[in-house]
């Protein structure tokens, strides 16, 4: 099959298509063909040698795909060759084919094409487990996510919108705002030109917000704790302004507030198996229902991997980039 490999760390230029072996499904698992896979910052993260994949998985880059079952491995049921399906990988994505544990496959949602189902897995996997499983977003509550039109950021917006909470997001321009808008944000912050600490306390009448889904890591900490209100959880995924900085633990004190630290691709197969469940159980049918979509800003074939990795890189997307096979 063919597959983006990195034969050494590096920019864009780093990805090359080569032909490797094809994968062959381990008892539980289910081999896929891939029609599209997303493109995420992990991938990039480990295209640089930042992010190198979990033992056992595969060395190619990639967390989620759509497409048909190819394969069975021994042991699986509820299954057929034949299969529409978006799966939640370790790794391997950006490949012709790919193995995945049975219980990481989702059937892709009516309504949504073959290929931008592989906008889903890993971005509602991420959202779900950690906005609601594990800070416990509630209907009426605050809820703040920066990088509002990235993959994550668009899904989050929808799917706090759905359970009743009030969004608010940090985007870099005035066109990635209103698309936030579109989706359901409320409270809209210019971060290039307004301190989101100040805007939510306005918007909130100095409480500030109850949830905060944040990729910026260090650069955020101090401002994130600030802008979070009593009983506040703040939840880091990405460390994409640096991984050190200090925290105010009497200001943790005196609002009460938690912060957790999550990331979704190292977990064990028996808590992805329970997010995935989860996900299939609670956002597939909002999924079904139209309520909740796929943002999808561009497609690149499978060879064209390092283009979509610039594109990524120069931020100036909405939704998810995808590659095609």
């Amino acid at each position: 099959m063919k597959a983006i490999t990195i034969p050494e760390p590096g920019d864009a230029s780093a990805l090359v298509l080569a032909d490797v072996p094809d994968p062959q499904p381990a008892p539980g698992e289910v081999r896929v063909r891939v029609a599209a896979a997303g493109v995420n910052r992990a991938d990039v993260m480990q295209r640089m040698g930042f992010y190198p994949p979990p033992p056992g998985a595969p060395d190619y880059p990639g967390l989620e795909v759509s497409g048909t079952v190819d394969a069975l491995g021994d042991g699986v049921d509820g299954w057929s060759v034949g299969d529409p399906v978006c799966a939640l990988l370790s790794g391997g994505g950006y490949a012709e084919l790919v193995c995945v544990p049975a219980e990481q496959l989702l059937p892709v949602p009516a309504g949504v094409s073959l290929q931008d189902a592989a906008a889903l897995p890993e971005v509602v996997s991420t959202v779900w487990s950690n906005v609601f499983m594990t800070a416990n977003l509630l209907p009426g509550q605050t809820f703040l996510v920066h990088g509002g039109s990235s993959g994550i950021g668009t899904m989050a917006i929808q799917l706090a919108r759905e359970v009743g909470a009030r969004v608010a997001v940090t985007a870099g321009s005035s066109a990635k705002l209103e698309a936030c808008r579109a989706l359901g944000a409320e409270i809209l912050v210019n971060y290039r030109e307004q301190d989101f600490v100040a805007e939510v306390r306005a918007a909130t009448g100095g409480a500030g917000v109850d949830v905060i889904l944040d990729n910026m890591g260090a650069k955020y900490l101090a401002r994130n704790v600030e802008a979070l209100a009593v009983n506040g959880r703040l939840v880091v995924i990405g460390l994409q302004g640096g991984a050190k900085a200090e925290l105010d633990l009497g200001l943790m004190l005196r609002k009460r507030v938690a912060v957790i630290a999550t990331s979704l691709r190292a977990r064990p197969a028996d808590e992805k198996a329970a997010i995935v469940a989860a996900v299939r159980e609670h956002v597939w049918p909002l999924i079904e229902a139209g309520r909740v979509v796929p943002v999808v800003h561009g497609r690149y074939p499978l060879a064209d991997a390092d283009k979509a990795h610039r594109e990524l890189e120069d931020s100036g997307h909405v939704g998810k980039i995808l590659l095609t096979t």
